[in-house]
């Protein structure tokens, strides 16, 4: 199996098979969206790098095209996604993402810049913020007991979080019997033992400052921040886990946040994704051709839209 891009059209394919069985499984409007799909079935074994020529292309390399002409040199292979990891990785097309989970029902706001799922067990619900800035809440998920009881826990990512972030939430979250947890547990020593042990194993550095227990990771460039404090206030508008990457924890380039009664057993599987993960670094921007050179420098800026708040059902906090 294999996804790649042809550079004269711009169309990303999905391909399969070997010599003349090779073909076409699948087409894709961008390169996101194709490793995107491609990852998500192939992500244990997927390298970057071109797909291994053929018997029937190798041969046909080393044929000459006709007599008397010497045989061309092929070019060199275009260089394949450079990997890093999860917390650096790409952020990609969102939207592309909770498309591939068909087990929400999806709707779309009037003004069609927001769309809200609600999982089919109706107590999980989501909101997404297309378009949102990098720096601000594109994605809110809200969890219930009931269809018709009170919120247990919530949390909150920006538009800039990494696509394998969000694709280990989803996954997490279509485990229903994973995330479940009673209204009320108490966030004890035990549970944030819990939820930051594949950082532990992974050797991120371990502090403690006063209410905030932080772990960082070797280079400092991401890290999983709880409050101990906001951890005791359930009602608290602060948040009590943060994971981040970026310069800083106050200057990240993205965030998730999570309220006090968020499972531990999903916050472990999004610190075993940040600490052992990996992803696609952002792709990098083709020449501008010459055709396109006379384009203007100064484009207009694109508006901004505000976050808008998950509605939360009646009597619910």
């Amino acid at each position: 199996m294999a996804v790649g891009t042809y550079l004269d059209s711009g169309k990303s394919v999905y391909l399969h098979g070997e010599n003349h069985l090779r073909q076409v499984a699948e087409t894709f409007d961008s390169p996101a969206q194709a490793l995107v799909s491609f990852e998500r079935f192939h992500g244990d074994t997927m390298r970057p790098g071109p797909a291994p020529m053929t018997d029937t292309e190798r041969a046909a390399a080393k044929a000459p095209t006709s007599l008397g002409t010497p045989t061309a040199e092929p070019e060199p292979p275009a260089p394949g996604p450079e990997i890093v990891p999860a917390y650096a990785a790409y952020a990609g097309d969102h939207d592309t993402i909770l498309d591939a989970h068909g087990d929400w029902e999806k709707s779309r706001t009037w003004s069609h810049d927001t769309t809200h799922a609600i999982h089919e067990s109706q107590t999980l619900r989501i909101e997404q913020v297309h378009e949102a800035h990098p720096h601000e809440t594109a994605w809110t998920v809200a969890a219930y007991e009931t269809p018709v009881s009170d919120r247990m826990w919530h949390l909150t990512a920006t538009g800039a979080t990494p696509a394998p972030v969000l694709q280990t939430l989803l996954h997490h979250l279509a485990e229903g019997d994973r995330w479940d947890t009673a209204v009320g547990a108490a966030v004890d020593e035990k549970s944030v033992t819990a939820a930051t042990k594949p950082l532990t194993d992974a050797g991120w550095k371990h502090t403690v400052d006063g209410r905030w227990i932080r772990s960082t990771s070797p280079a400092e460039e991401a890290g999983v921040q709880f409050d101990a404090f906001t951890a005791q206030k359930p009602n608290s508008t602060l948040a009590t886990w943060t994971v981040w990457a970026g310069p800083s924890l106050n200057h990240p380039t993205w965030t998730l946040t999570a309220s006090p009664h968020t499972p531990s057993s999903l916050l472990a599987d999004l610190a075993e994704n940040v600490a052992h993960g990996t992803g696609t670094a952002r792709p990098t921007p083709l020449r501008t051709s010459t055709a396109r050179a006379s384009a203007p420098r100064h484009q207009p800026p694109l508006q901004q839209r505000p976050g808008i708040r998950l509605p939360a059902p009646a009597d619910r906090r």
